[in-house]
């Protein structure tokens, strides 16, 4: 009969044996994700043909274009309303799930349905019942012209307004649904005694609740974050225009100029700075975590 500590070592002997699992996953990240991220990086230092499409000749200008101060506003107003976009579904999703994480077992299973239950619609009709709601004649001006709360009709739609209130609904499930996981394992000893040492509401929530929620925080975060800086849908139909972001960007130079190596510039250098963000993000709240210890 084989020992359990033969089994151990032919295991560390072995060191692919307890990775092999993972061939599937890094198989179906390579072909299709990898690969495409590779060939857009190419065809970003290639050259626009005459009628549209790639040339293959090496060319760093469609890098040197993106310093155009048109297309870094563009930059600039999709990292802002995608950190606004974070920012209120944070302010917004962390009382919800706190909430959510006090209730009766049962409870909160109906409250998770409520959350995803807007799931089961397509992103596509719901953003077009925003833009009904939003409209000059749409249901929130009529609310309020007949509750006398305005005079005139507000200019809400094909705004940046509109467009943060179409994220905001669109991916708070994002923020909601980590954060309710981490103050579900919260530990209500742990306030419980810091009542007991007389801290107050403040104290409590800032040194007790937000440290050992920190993880959900973050996952919310990034789930809220990174899709926001690309979006593409919301921009599209409740800012019009006016209010263009990378993702529309993106798309009008594909489809309409059709010059794809600029298009994959852009592509290539938004997933840059989502990257360095994100990576100076954790950084920063790594740094936080040292700061408070110190203290």
């Amino acid at each position: 009969m084989t020992s359990p500590i033969s089994l151990i070592r032919k295991d560390r002997s072995d060191p692919w044996r307890s990775h092999w699992p993972l061939i599937p996953a890094v198989v179906w990240l390579t072909a299709f994700f990898f690969v495409p991220l590779l060939l857009i990086l190419a065809i970003s230092f290639a050259s626009r043909g005459l009628y549209g499409g790639v040339e293959w000749r090496f060319s760093a200008e469609n890098y040197a274009m993106i310093v155009d101060p048109l297309y870094l506003w563009i930059y600039l107003r999709s990292f802002l309303l995608a950190a606004a976009t974070t920012m209120v579904c944070l302010l917004f999703g962390f009382p919800l799930a706190y909430y959510m994480a006090r209730l009766a077992p049962r409870w909160q299973g109906v409250w998770i349905l409520l959350i995803i239950i807007p799931f089961w619609t397509n992103f596509l009709v719901r953003t077009y019942a925003w833009m009904f709601i939003l409209r000059g004649e749409g249901l929130l001006n009529s609310v309020l012209l007949a509750m006398g709360a305005i005079d005139a009709p507000l200019d809400i739609l094909y705004t940046n307004t509109a467009v943060l209130i179409g994220l905001v609904y669109g991916y708070l499930p994002f923020m909601v649904l980590p954060l309710y996981a981490a103050i579900a394992r919260l530990d209500r000893s742990l306030v419980e005694a810091a009542w007991d040492l007389y801290a107050g509401r403040w104290s409590v929530f800032r040194r007790v609740i937000v440290p050992l929620t920190k993880p959900g925080v973050i996952a919310g975060c990034l789930l809220v974050f990174i899709p926001a800086m690309g979006a593409f849908i919301t921009p599209d139909l409740l800012g019009g225009a006016r209010t263009m972001m990378v993702g529309n960007l993106v798309q009008h130079e594909y489809l309409v100029i059709r010059d794809w190596p600029f298009g994959s510039a852009i592509s290539f250098v938004l997933i840059a700075t989502v990257l360095i963000g994100v990576t100076a993000y954790l950084s920063s709240g790594h740094r936080f975590d040292e700061w408070e210890r110190s203290r």
